[in-house]
């Protein structure tokens, strides 16, 4: 009976573990598309090399009084796990980009540092 109890806490245990890293981890969390200006792709890390970016995203601030309505810019860091698409970027340096993303609760260091992870290039276009 002992062995029995144990055996299925075990098993919950085990299983809400299992529910716990896939939420965490590969569950899509939110999906779509962020144009900016693109700053950079660089292919880097000690152990596990990912691609990372950047893009610049200029908007209107909320601010109130002197800063009201004034032009601010966003930061969108993102990661690459496909090379192709990272080569790609790698060539647009300072263009206006539209990029698909995937949003990730959680990091995982052979995916990259950031929890958004683009998948494909929607356009590219001079600024």
């Amino acid at each position: 009976m002992k062995g029995k109890i144990i055996g299925i806490t075990s098993a919950i245990i085990a299983l809400a573990l299992a529910a716990f890293i896939f939420f965490k981890f590969y569950f899509v969390f939110g999906e779509g598309v962020k144009a900016g200006e693109l700053n950079f792709v660089v292919y880097k890390g000690y152990v596990f090399k990912t691609y990372e970016g950047r893009a610049i995203q200029a908007g209107f601030g909320k601010g109130k009084g002197a800063n009201a309505g004034a032009i601010q810019s966003y930061e969108f860091d993102f990661s690459i796990t496909d090379q192709a698409v990272a080569d790609s970027l790698m060539r647009c340096g300072g263009k206006m980009v539209e990029l698909h993303y995937k949003e990730y609760l959680g990091t995982l260091p052979w995916r990259g540092k950031q929890r958004y992870i683009v998948d494909r290039i929607v356009s590219v276009r001079d600024i």
